[in-house]
């Protein structure tokens, strides 16, 4: 497969969102590269898929500590009730079985980038020709005062990686008596995202609306206004869930109770039936640990050509964990753009070419706001040499017009495509 047709695929669609599999490229080595990859979400999955695709002979061994990928996108619909966690769960034997990826389950401990090795937490050592993390987020629990106990934790929940806390969270939802309050609070942007805080204030509503009609969903967010889709949720909202959605912007927070379920912010004190607070977030532990973080203390630069680290050399950072270029959301969409123009500088740096000098790429978050209801926003990114960065291309992507069922149904869609794109 010509190079000019691999780099086509990496300038997606913003609308339509599903990506294809090409035939793997033949090599101009001879030598048995190793690619290591430490985490199987959308970016790391992804990236470990489409090396063996494009270029098999390369090996490429993947680490990943959980033993499935559970999908953040439409994960808020547990919240409402008309989705299973199991509906959004997908083993990784297809990786290992069709594709050749070694699968390493363990815990990424340390990286020698000087060595390049990874060690694990049992001990095992894995050397690599080129690295690619991609680690997700870990929450600054202790930049939420009353939270840092994992008894706090287990009381007030987060639910923003889907999976066990996704369904206690629903749980206590339905527990709550109809009249109660939920609350939710939103941290300062940039956050991963999804779950997005708007939607999943309008899934919860929307089941209150069916079966706790009286029950209140307030919104506290310490960002001055909606950093989303700000009409199109406010208008739902307003619309749909008048009298049972409250938002209240700058809410910075102060404290959390977990004991009462109270939550203290610059403005107010608020008692909640059920109180749902995500923590700040910074890239997950193991860049951390092996110096990646090096944007604001929090996050991972790269250089969006290739996604390599600007922190060290011959290791490539992916998704959430990385500094974002101008209008680029922490979404699992992005990884999955990032993880295939990544796969495609790594092929052609381990054979001696040059990596594609412009690469594009594109994201599209849809958002439900009932049970068959969706809105979605779109949006294009390509290098700019000046700016030495990604950039929105105007003109492209956009907003929905209103929500809508049609909308809802490419939705689906779009997940189970982007879900066979990473894992199958």
């Amino acid at each position: 497969m010509p190079q000019l047709q691999r780099r086509q695929l990496l300038t997606a669609a913003a609308a339509s969102a599903v990506a294809l599999a090409l035939p793997g490229c033949a090599s101009t080595t001879q030598s048995k590269a190793r690619v290591v990859v430490i985490g199987a979400g959308f970016g790391g999955a992804t990236a470990a898929k489409y090396i063996r695709q494009w270029a098999p002979e390369i090996e490429v061994v993947l680490i990943e500590r959980e033993a499935a990928f559970v999908s953040c996108p439409l994960s808020n619909l547990v919240l409402g009730g008309t989705q299973t966690i199991e509906g959004l769960t997908t083993g990784y034997d297809t990786l290992q079985k069709k594709y050749g990826v070694r699968l390493v389950r363990g815990e990424a401990q340390t990286i020698d980038a000087a060595a390049r090795q990874v060690r694990l937490a049992n001990g095992e050592v894995i050397r690599y020709d080129r690295l690619i993390v991609s680690p997700g987020v870990d929450f600054l629990f202790d930049q939420v005062p009353g939270l840092q106990t994992a008894d706090a934790q287990a009381r007030v929940l987060h639910a923003w990686k889907a999976g066990p806390q996704t369904v206690a969270l629903r749980r206590q939802l339905e527990a709550l008596p109809d009249g109660g309050v939920y609350a939710l609070h939103i941290p300062k942007a940039p956050y991963r995202c999804p779950p997005g805080p708007y939607e999943r204030a309008a899934q919860v509503a929307w089941y209150f609306q069916q079966h706790k009609p009286r029950s209140k969903v307030l919104v506290l967010d310490a960002n001055p206004d909606l950093v989303s889709k700000k009409a199109l949720f406010l208008k739902t909202w307003n619309e749909r869930y008048r009298g049972i959605v409250e938002y209240r912007p700058n809410s910075e927070l102060v404290r959390v109770d977990a004991a009462t379920n109270t939550i203290e912010t610059t403005l107010e004190v608020v008692k909640a039936g059920v109180l749902n607070v995500v923590p700040p977030q910074q890239a997950g532990r193991i860049a951390q640990t092996a110096g990646l973080i090096n944007t604001g203390n929090r996050w991972c630069g790269v250089n969006f050509q290739t996604f390599e680290s600007t922190a060290a050399p011959g290791i490539h950072v992916l998704g959430d964990a990385t500094a974002s270029a101008p209008g680029i959301p922490k979404s699992g969409f992005m990884a999955n753009n990032h993880a295939k123009v990544a796969a495609d500088a790594v092929i052609a740096l381990l054979q001696g070419r040059e990596p594609n000098a412009a690469p594009i790429i594109a994201n599209t978050c849809y958002s439900f706001v009932s049970d068959t209801d969706v809105v979605h926003v779109a949006s294009v990114h390509k290098w700019d040499a000046g700016q030495k960065t990604l950039v929105p291309v105007q003109g492209a992507g956009g907003l929905s017009s209103a929500a809508n069922p049609l909308e809802g149904q490419y939705a689906r869609s779009w997940a189970r495509n982007i879900w066979a794109d990473a894992l199958l």
